[in-house]
């Protein structure tokens, strides 16, 4: 397996680089958080000239074909600078669940759609029981000829706010979960953007009677917890890079405070507590980034990867909490204003800890995988 970057891939890296820091600085980030639409239409399509929401798709589906080691380059570089807009949900989740489940018909349609910026879609399927298991979801999908309706709500569906449309996880039989697609602009869809802790566009969406016909039915029907399945277990190591971004973003803010800030008449960075602590951060943040390289690759390589994507989300979620603690800590009172620019870093890793799935639920299913193995 060879971990080193092509000069593509380095290219890529320094584009992205320059491009999240000189057009959304973190002054700026702290501006769109407030906003009603929390995310830059402008940026957006820029990001889409550059083939960026394309990067993944291939190239018969109007993507650019490129690896999957590319977007998590991509997505570092997103988390570093902490940038919003609905990329993950749109590009990677609802991408990914057209790709893995969706029709040929609605993989040419939809896919270009979303690699040229013109279409933002929002995937719809936590419900108030909390349960990450698709099969727990009770929202129904009623067939009324030859077409369902929607009856449901649905929290914590990310971007539905500026979503053109969603993708909607319903059950229409026993044990069965079907996706559909849905206008987000339905007149029976109700879209309320909630107050969360990421100040990120997390909405509770109401369905009362959507119409939706077969045509728009995802896949075959009853293959959505599959679909969903398939598509996570990509995801969450797609969020994982994001979040190490913000963990590598977290170490450097620090260590530059601890040089510039004096207390006892030297900087703080020289009193051992402290490069301890920065000793500790470092540690952390190296070991998860291999490991992230290591499980992206498997995934190019076409190996089996959904354990070590489980541990791999597992590992991220504790590891940026404890950076962006650390980080706090050694700012003191300053870093937990908005004044401050490490508290965006530890408001996201509360907030992206739940994407994808928690710590807890990512240790359940590495230990199912084990067990698996011992049996087989």
């Amino acid at each position: 397996m060879d971990l080193d970057f092509t000069s593509e891939q380095e290219m890529l890296r320094d584009a992205a680089s320059k491009f999240f820091v000189n057009e959304c600085p973190y002054a700026k980030v702290k501006e769109l958080e407030e906003s009603q639409e929390g995310y830059d239409p402008n940026l957006w399509l820029k990001m889409a000239e550059l083939g960026w929401q394309g990067l993944l798709f291939p190239e018969e589906y109007g993507g650019y074909g490129g690896q999957f080691l590319d977007m998590v380059i991509l997505l570092e570089e997103m988390g570093k600078m902490v940038f919003p807009s609905p990329f993950f949900s749109s590009v990677i989740q609802c991408g990914l669940v057209i790709m893995e489940g969706g029709t040929e018909d609605q993989k040419k349609t939809i896919i270009p759609q979303i690699a040229e910026g013109s279409l933002i879609l929002a995937l719809a399927q936590y419900e108030e029981d909390g349960s990450y298991n698709p099969l727990d979801f009770q929202m129904s999908a009623q067939a009324q000829g030859d077409q369902y309706a929607l009856n449901g709500t649905k929290l914590f569906v990310m971007d539905a706010n500026v979503a053109h449309k969603l993708v909607v996880a319903a059950k229409t039989g026993d044990g069965e979960i079907s996706l559909f697609l849905v206008d987000a602009h339905d007149p029976g869809v109700t879209i309320t953007k909630m107050p969360t802790i990421g100040k990120d566009n997390n909405c509770e969406v109401i369905f009362r009677d959507v119409k939706v016909s077969k045509e728009n039915v995802i896949g075959p029907l009853g293959s959505g917890a599959e679909t969903l399945e398939k598509m996570s277990v990509k995801a969450a190591v797609a969020k994982a890079a994001e979040m190490l971004g913000g963990c590598k973003s977290c170490i450097d803010i620090t260590a530059d405070y601890a040089k510039q800030r004096e207390q006892y008449g030297k900087p703080i960075g020289g009193f051992q507590v402290i490069q301890h602590y920065m000793a500790n951060m470092l540690t952390e943040y190296d070991t998860s980034q291999n490991y992230l390289y290591r499980v992206a690759c498997m995934i190019d390589e076409g190996e089996e990867f959904a354990m070590d994507a489980s541990a791999l989300k597992a590992c991220v979620n504790e590891v940026y909490k404890f950076i962006s603690e650390r980080g706090v800590q050694i700012h003191g009172g300053i870093g937990t204003t908005r004044e401050g620019d490490i508290g965006l870093f530890y408001r996201k890793a509360k907030a992206f800890e739940y994407v994808c799935g928690d710590t807890d639920v990512h240790y359940e299913k590495v230990f199912e995988h084990l067990l698996e193995q011992e049996s087989g």
